[in-house]
């Protein structure tokens, strides 16, 4: 409250005995008075503050679990990817593009003093499409040729992130009496994009989408 400054009251002569409707009459023009004498101050208003956006979402890709077991002498892999797609990618994807999703398999023989040797390597492609005219999204497995459909793309993402049997290599072609590592990743293959749009993926950091390598030791049959 701003003290009053200019008012003045008459008070009441001595011969005339105050009321209560005197009293509450001069109480009315005190808080009137009070009201005109505020004065109006512009940095009392503090208007609200816009709500920030919420930043872009930079998408991950991440491998959970991955194993490997043999059936009929043949080493298949099955693991768990975790996909989240980056802001650019969904809006690149609404739009038409074709994004490939390709799994990265090595076995490697582990060396102590030196690196580690690549004994066999396995590129898996997989692309994921969304159609305007249908509102589906399809999954198509580039190795294969087989495809499915999906409804939304949680789901088609879920189905990317199940991989189960995917054959490695022969066990006959190991060794036993060596060591091998197995390592997996899972990658934004940018190299497939269209040329403007690989050529801008290459500078932004958004389409780098890779996940860590998952490795483990190989077991015998």
């Amino acid at each position: 409250m701003y003290p009053l400054r200019n008012i003045s009251f008459v008070p009441a002569a001595p011969s005339r005995p105050s009321s209560a409707w005197g009293g509450l009459s001069l109480l009315f023009w005190v808080v009137c008075a009070c009201g005109l004498a505020q004065p109006s101050r512009a940095q009392d208003f503090v208007p609200p503050q816009p709500v920030p956006q919420d930043r872009e979402d930079p998408g991950h890709f991440e491998v959970r679990e991955a194993n490997v077991e043999v059936m009929s002498g043949v080493y298949f892999l099955n693991a768990m990817v975790d996909y989240q797609l980056s802001s650019e990618a969904r809006d690149a994807l609404q739009s038409g593009v074709p994004l490939t999703i390709r799994i990265d398999v090595e076995l490697l023989n582990p060396r102590r003093l030196w690196w580690d040797s690549e004994e066999a390597a396995l590129r898996q492609l997989y692309q994921l499409e969304y159609h305007a005219l249908s509102a589906r999204y399809t999954v198509q497995n580039m190795n294969s040729g087989d495809q499915v459909s999906f409804s939304t793309l949680f789901a088609a993402l879920t189905y990317l992130g199940r991989v189960n049997h995917l054959p490695l290599i022969d066990a006959a072609l190991l060794d036993r009496d060596r060591d091998y590592d197995i390592r997996v990743r899972a990658v934004l293959d940018v190299e497939r994009f269209p040329g403007p749009l690989r050529l801008l993926a290459f500078w932004r950091r958004d389409w780098s989408l890779a996940s860590d390598w998952y490795r483990w030791r190989l077991q015998g049959d």
